[in-house]
């Protein structure tokens, strides 16, 4: 898909939550106007101008995908999202809520009833079952699993095995399996009779009569190849492979590195067990990124953004508490030089500047640090490497905009001694800066923590306390 076409679709959702939007507003214009009226056929006016807005508005949702609903419900306030909730047919009831946000599933949820929830679980794979187990009522997860057959029990019990980051839990069941030992016209005619191919099916798995897979079949070879050659003849018989209890965010690099759209999973003894599928892994690194993005804001968990005040809060409160400190410890640090300050009122003014870029350019390498980390680019081996090549590109940064900034003191003060103070302080900073973007990160992950968590919140504060230190503390000695 190109650009103009992504740009196209996504003003063409733009555009229907508009006209979504619009029909709950007209929706309740027209119903605070019925209710002010007076008269014999009041209520029977009301009951068909709500029922003609709601038939409008189910329409317009009838025609969207699953996805899009899921989108639109979660830029709705909550008692917007829940009407259009109830508007959406039964049917679509589970793919919607395996689209939604967790945030927002929690709230459609609990505006389901049990009989609700089982009839929307009963159209799901076992996979998908798997996914929204979690997060069912324990007496419709029971009635649930009772109500399904032996394999899919079986099924949705190893995928719930298994932790939600590794690649059991994400695997999918349904799959095409196929012989080493028939030829290409045998598997035409086989898919043939089929009613339809799993979703993302690029490859069959070929396995013996144990299960064991010996290799994959791509679609492509299949259609272009003799249909008188034997699968053995044609499959490749060195697949990428992945075993359940390996990292899924390792997979998705997989993924991306071997540009794949499924991959056969295995046991321990080399038995098919599931496929991941490149949906899949195209969701996990967003919500991968998501986390790590809420992570360095200091944010626990996704927020929905409509959700209450109270939860908000709760969300929230932990780094805030932390910042504020950090932010105490830095007025404390300022008011050591109130002297200083109070001789030289130049110092008030330039001291921003200092404790800004070092926070800019920490968050910086912490960022590429993060990165690296979750790419696993950064060992043992590499570390001291690192750590100089980021203080090496402190120290020139420091050196050149720091200079910038002291000619402008100089320019404005007309004093060379604050100028030099500008540009010592803004490099000692940077390297503060860069040692801080690098160590703060690593220790975290020494600690057993998400390198990203609160990283931002925490180079701040180093950067602020530290720039103000050094640029009072130099202006202290050499300027009064």
């Amino acid at each position: 898909m190109t650009e103009i076409e992504v740009k196209k679709t996504q003003d063409s959702l733009q555009d229907r939550l508009a006209q979504v939007v619009e029909l709950l507003q007209r929706q309740r214009v027209v119903e605070d106007l019925t209710h002010r009226q007076e008269g014999h056929h009041h209520d029977l006016v009301e009951n068909l101008v709500h029922r003609q807005n709601l038939v409008e508005l189910q329409r317009k949702l009838d025609d969207l995908h699953s996805a899009d609903v899921a989108y639109i419900l979660e830029a709705l306030p909550l008692d917007d999202r829940l009407t259009v909730w109830q508007l959406v047919k039964a049917e679509r009831d589970g793919d919607i809520l395996l689209e939604v946000s967790d945030s927002v599933r929690e709230t459609l949820i609990a505006d389901m009833d049990d009989h609700e929830l089982l009839a929307a679980a009963k159209e799901m794979d076992a996979d998908e079952l798997a996914d929204l187990a979690p997060e069912l009522p324990r007496d419709v997860v029971h009635e649930l699993m009772e109500s399904l057959d032996a394999q899919q029990r079986e099924r949705v019990r190893s995928a719930l095995s298994y932790d939600e980051e590794q690649v059991g839990a994400l695997m999918d069941f349904e799959m095409v399996t196929i012989r080493e030992d028939v030829s290409l016209e045998v598997v035409l005619r086989y898919l043939r009779r089929l009613k339809e191919l799993p979703g993302h099916t690029d490859k069959l798995f070929v396995v013996d009569y144990d299960g064991i897979l010996k290799g994959v079949l791509p679609i492509k070879r299949l259609l272009v190849n003799d249909p008188e050659k034997k699968v053995s003849e044609v499959m490749a018989s060195d697949p990428v492979t992945f075993h359940p209890e390996e990292d899924a965010y390792d997979a998705a690099q997989a993924f991306e590195r071997y540009d794949l759209i499924s991959g056969p999973v295995v046991d321990k003894n080399d038995r098919l067990i599931g496929r991941l599928t490149i949906d899949e892994m195209v969701d996990l690194i967003r919500e991968e990124s998501e986390s790590e993005v809420l992570s360095m804001a200091g944010l626990r968990e996704e927020e929905d953004i409509f959700a209450s005040v109270w939860r908000s809060l709760r969300n929230r409160w932990a780094w805030l508490a932390i910042n504020l400190i950090t932010a105490f410890v830095a007025s404390r640090v300022i008011g050591l030089f109130e002297g200083s300050i109070e001789k030289l009122v130049a110092l008030a003014a330039l001291m921003p500047i200092v404790a800004g870029i070092g926070g800019n350019s920490g968050n910086q390498t912490i960022t590429m640090i993060v990165r690296a980390m979750a790419l696993d680019q950064v060992s043992p081996g590499n570390t001291s490497r690192l750590m100089r090549k980021e203080l090496a590109v402190a120290l020139i940064n420091g050196l050149i905009w720091g200079g910038v900034i002291g000619i402008v003191a100089f320019l404005l003060y007309h004093s060379w001694s604050l100028g030099v103070v500008m540009t010592a302080a803004m490099t000692l900073n940077l390297l503060l800066a860069a040692l801080m973007g690098v160590l703060i990160p690593m220790t975290l992950v020494r600690m057993g923590r998400d390198p990203a968590m609160g990283s931002s919140v925490m180079i701040t504060a180093v950067t602020d306390s530290g720039g103000f230190f050094i640029f009072l503390g130099l202006a202290t000695i050499f300027l009064l």
